[in-house]
């Protein structure tokens, strides 16, 4: 059974900066990783993905503005968010699935998620 407790959401200024951590236990680093975000009302979507090889895929939305990273040794997820706009405001989810050898072929496929962590910039 995976488990995944997000931490490190809050409100910020547009333009602003946030880092959110995610550690996992009870999986195999050969997961798919990943970041979901929902807004109440409207479905839950995919932010990026990292596969075990550390290759990484985003949303158009993020690109360029988000980083996601793991730290397979410490069974920590990271999604540094720079350049925050309004349009970001949502409830952050660590996610993650199994695949062979640990490739993410999508940014919103996962089997298991957090309970999530709220993200709000103010408009």
């Amino acid at each position: 059974q995976v488990q995944l407790v997000e931490s490190g959401g809050g409100s910020v200024e547009a333009g602003g900066s946030l880092r959110l951590s995610c550690t996992a236990s009870g999986y195999s680093n050969r997961a798919c990783l990943g970041w979901l975000r929902q807004v109440p009302g409207k479905e839950r979507e995919g932010v990026a993905s990292i596969s075990r090889d550390g290759n990484a895929k985003y949303a158009d939305s993020v690109k360029g503005r988000f980083t996601i990273s793991r730290d397979n040794a410490r069974n920590t997820l990271y999604l540094l968010m720079d350049s925050l706009k309004p349009e970001d405001t949502a409830m952050y989810y660590c996610a993650a699935t199994y695949t062979p050898s640990g490739v993410c072929y999508g940014i919103d496929e996962f089997n298991y998620w957090g309970q999530g962590t709220q993200v709000t910039v103010p408009s």
